[in-house]
């Protein structure tokens, strides 16, 4: 009997990642998976294609997103899960996210230039520009050879190009997506080194917790699993897959089971009816 298995953290073309809507959808089918939710950055602009191609293809999709937040000025992210598609509310928040994504490319992207490295990219056509499309057109242009150098000398915090970000507080976060109907979660709080910033969350009213994530080892995962037992939180998981730029994470190394996967799809088919 095949196994239940569920990916609920990817992302598109949308915003990171190399695949298209449904292209992720076909490689879910592929790779045997039951079920998926696309987590793109602070878009939720594959879903107009994604979700219409999931129905004919009878395929369970989750809707999903991952926005980025700040707490204690350290940068945090957020998923949400089975909210509502056509909340306005909801929309409003992404289109706000997404003015603030230009914004910020376009404060690097003049960096870049004054350091001799001029990027000619279509801003207006991406849906969820950040780093890591300045980063791939970097590589294409052959200022730097992968998208780790790009990071470590020009993009990340404290080089030369580097552009502080200015999102919005987890707790308006929050607030959104439970207006749309949905479930905030705490994205990979494996990859949060400050312990106060855990402490801090770990108080605020989240749903759930990204207790399985990527490749993360089971005695990693245990500790995210304890607190999710103990504040009987929903457990999600997934891959964090963003195609050819990350090869060495897979669709579905990371997955939840049947009935967390029910639980929020459930929910979600109640939201979008």
């Amino acid at each position: 009997m095949k196994q239940f298995r569920a990916d609920l953290h990817c992302h598109s073309t949308c915003s990171d990642g190399t695949a298209s809507p449904k292209e992720l959808i076909d490689l879910a089918i592929d790779q045997g998976l039951s079920g998926l939710s696309i987590t793109d950055h602070d878009t939720l602009n594959a879903y107009s294609t994604a979700l219409p191609y999931a129905k004919k293809l009878n395929f369970p999709l989750l809707t999903g997103v991952e926005f980025s937040c700040f707490h204690q000025n350290e940068s945090v992210h957020i998923l949400g899960y089975a909210f509502d598609l056509s909340n306005e509310q909801l929309n409003a928040f992404c289109r706000k996210h997404k003015e603030r994504r230009l914004q910020r490319s376009l404060l690097i992207l003049e960096k870049l230039k004054e350091h001799g490295m001029p990027i000619a990219i279509d801003t207006k056509n991406l849906e969820s520009i950040g780093r890591p499309h300045l980063a791939m057109e970097m590589m294409r242009q052959g200022y730097v050879a992968t998208m780790e150098e790009a990071f470590k000398k020009y993009l990340g915090e404290g080089c030369s190009c580097y552009v502080s970000g200015d999102a919005f507080s987890i707790e308006e976060t929050i607030d959104v997506i439970r207006a749309a109907g949905g479930v905030a979660i705490i994205a990979h709080p494996h990859l949060i080194n400050q312990p106060h910033l855990v402490t801090g969350l770990l108080k605020m009213p989240f749903d759930g917790i990204e207790a399985y994530y990527a490749k993360i080892p089971p005695h990693q995962e245990r500790p995210w699993v304890k607190i999710g037992l103990y504040r009987n939180w929903i457990m999600t998981g997934g891959s964090d897959f963003h195609g050819t730029v990350k090869p060495h994470i897979p669709l579905g190394c990371s997955w939840v089971n049947e009935e967390t996967f029910q639980l929020l799809y459930e929910k979600c088919l109640t939201n979008n009816s």
